[in-house]
């Protein structure tokens, strides 16, 4: 399981930088101010929960395969509707966003459950 949490923090990173890029240079002439914020949001939640997906699997805790099933699947919720928001103008995709966050915030709080559990 370690592995496979390794593989999803690593993609996470790398097409995080690749659409932090996008962003920054290939849509800053396109997108107005607010869409530009919603991708800068979907990157940033992205790239921290990469890095906390890679620290997980460093980290070699036992039972982490929900925990990491919680953020990638909170992460591709959470940043892919605002990614979506933002090229596509549907603001109603607002209200999936909140679910992606809840996933994350499950998956940090089951983390801290298994982590105090032992």
């Amino acid at each position: 399981m370690n592995r496979f949490i390794l593989i999803a923090g690593s993609l996470l990173a790398g097409l995080g930088v690749a659409l932090g890029a996008f962003g920054a240079h290939g849509l800053r002439n396109v997108l107005g101010a607010a869409e530009l914020g919603w991708w800068s949001t979907a990157v940033q939640y992205q790239m921290w929960h990469a890095t906390g997906l890679l620290a997980l699997g460093a980290w070699r805790l036992p039972n982490t395969g929900p925990v990491a099933v919680l953020l990638v699947l909170g992460t591709l919720v959470f940043s892919g509707s605002l990614y979506v928001m933002a090229l596509s103008g549907w603001r109603v995709l607002g209200m999936i966003t909140p679910i992606g966050g809840t996933l994350l915030i499950a998956g940090w709080l089951l983390l801290a459950w298994r982590a105090l559990r032992g």
